[in-house]
This record gives structure tokens, sequence and C-alpha cells, in this order.
């Protein structure tokens, strides 16, 4: 029985739109970097907006982690602070990704570690992640990596 016990408190929490955020965090955006993880945490209707452009379907956002994280080489997401709402059908998490450079932005890959900060508003739907909207310091991480100062203080 307790055992019983154990493993439902266990799926309750792993229900949860925090664990759901910060499983996606771990498996996807740490080594080994778990691309099918994606199949377990989004719905296949999965949509994210990034930088006010659609990524739409489980699939597509898949082939878009990956590309994104060829270009960052050693990618790794830490979360900040995650908060979710009554109903638990909406996440905000607060972030810092980083890695090294390799082609971001279309501009040459130098192996520069960098990092860059974000926030995402996750919205949850039947135990999965199904939407994204996420804003990042792109315009910030971009000029850093153009004025070729691998020793400012960005970020």
């Amino acid at each position: 029985m307790l055992d019983d016990m154990k493993k439902i408190e266990s799926l309750s929490a792993k229900a949860l739109p925090e664990s759901l955020v910060l499983e996606f965090f771990d498996r996807v955006w740490h080594a080994p970097h778990e691309l099918d993880a994606i199949d377990e945490l989004m719905t296949e209707d999965y949509v994210i907006t990034t930088a006010g452009k659609e990524v739409n379907g489980r699939d597509a956002f898949k082939h878009w982690v990956g590309v994104f994280q060829e270009q960052l080489s050693e990618a790794k997401t830490e979360s900040v602070e995650l908060f979710y709402n009554q109903e638990q059908d909406k996440v905000v998490s607060r972030w810092v990704c980083s890695g090294r450079n390799n082609g971001l932005f279309g501009l040459k890959a130098d192996n520069q570690f960098l990092s860059f900060t974000g926030i995402a508003i996750w919205t949850v739907r039947d135990g999965r992640l199904s939407a994204c909207w996420v804003e990042r310091s792109a315009y910030e991480l971009h000029q850093h990596l153009i004025a070729a100062k691998p020793e400012s203080d960005f970020v």
C-alpha cells in the first residue's frame, strides 16, 4: 500500500506544469540532448513563437531545436525562476542558456563561450506542453558576437 501511494505521489508530481518544464530543460537542453524527449513532453500540435515567428508541430520544433543546438554547441539551459497559475495550464519560466558559438546568427563559428537570458510562457494541455511564447536577449547576444570582445561583460 505504501509503495502504491509513493507511485501515485510521483505521478502527481510529474504531472505538475513545473515538472514538465524542468524535465524539458533537463532532457532536451542538457547533454546528451535527448531530442526524442520532445515526443513525450510536447503535444503533437505543439507550437512555439520565437522572435515573432511560429514553429508549428512537434516534428518541426524538434528540427528547430536540433539546428539551434548545432549552432550553440554544449547548449545548456538553467531555470532561474518558474511559476504557474492556479489552473496549472500556464507556466512562466525565466532561464539562462549557455554554450559555445558554432555559427549563431550565421556568424563565424569561433567556439566562444556565451550565455543569454530568456523568458517563456508555456501552455499545458492534457499533461503535456502544448505551446510556448519565448523572448530571449537575442539582440544583445548578436551585438556581443559582432563586437568580437571575448572578455566583455555581456550576461
